[in-house]
This record gives C-alpha cells, structure tokens and sequence, in this order.
C-alpha cells in the first residue's frame, strides 16, 4: 500500500536556477581574465599614460574582440541579474514584462554602442 503524504507538487516556471548560476559564474571569470590581459597590456606601457597609449591597449585586432567578448559578458552577466531582480520584486506581470523589455533594448543598445566605439563605426 502507498501512502502520500501531502499534495503533490506540481513544478512550473521557467526553471532558469543551475544555467543562470554558471552562467554568472562564467561571465564572471572571463571578466577576471580579461581585467588580467588588460593589466599586464598596460603595464607593458613605457611612460606616462595617455590617449596614445591607450589606443595602443585596444590597437591591435585580437583585443578589440576580447573586449567585445568581454562586453557580451557583462551584459549578459547585467540581464541574468537584473531580470533575476525584478522576477523577485515586481509582483504586476505587465510591469515587470515592460521593465524586461526596456532592460533587453537598454542592453542592446549598449552592445551597439560599444562595437561602435571598438571598430570607430
């Protein structure tokens, strides 16, 4: 005979827990790197350091698309985050669905923003 104890649950959402987990720790890590790479490119700079010198930083090809690998990163670092922040405090669905919405444009349009600036489009 079997006994059950309880109601049975019944799972639902979205179940973004363990992904959401590696992929912060992730983003994370090659933000480390990355902030690594940038400071022994600098240290490599001889004299003071200006705009010269920081164009020399991102000058060549390999970092310009570190640099935008590292953005990818963050922003999708930034969207797990903020998103994680308002699924737990804003209760309303059309609020927090517009708040969602306005942070994937902001985010995009930091990502365009910054291969702009990379690339001097």
């Amino acid at each position: 005979m079997s006994v059950n104890y309880g109601s049975k649950r019944i799972v639902v959402g979205a179940h973004y827990g363990v992904r959401d987990w590696l992929v912060q720790r992730g983003t994370a890590v090659l933000m480390a790197l990355f902030t690594i790479v940038l400071i022994a490119r600098i240290l490599m700079i001889s004299g003071p350091i200006g705009y010269d010198g920081w164009a020399g930083v991102f000058a060549p090809q390999w970092m310009k698309f570190l640099t935008f690998a590292l953005i990818i990163s963050l922003l999708w670092h930034a969207w797990v985050g903020v998103r994680d922040v308002w699924m737990d405090y804003v209760p309303a669905t059309g609020l927090r669905l517009a708040m969602n919405v306005f942070t994937i444009v902001w985010l995009v349009g930091c990502a365009g923003w910054a291969f702009q600036v990379l690339w001097r489009l």
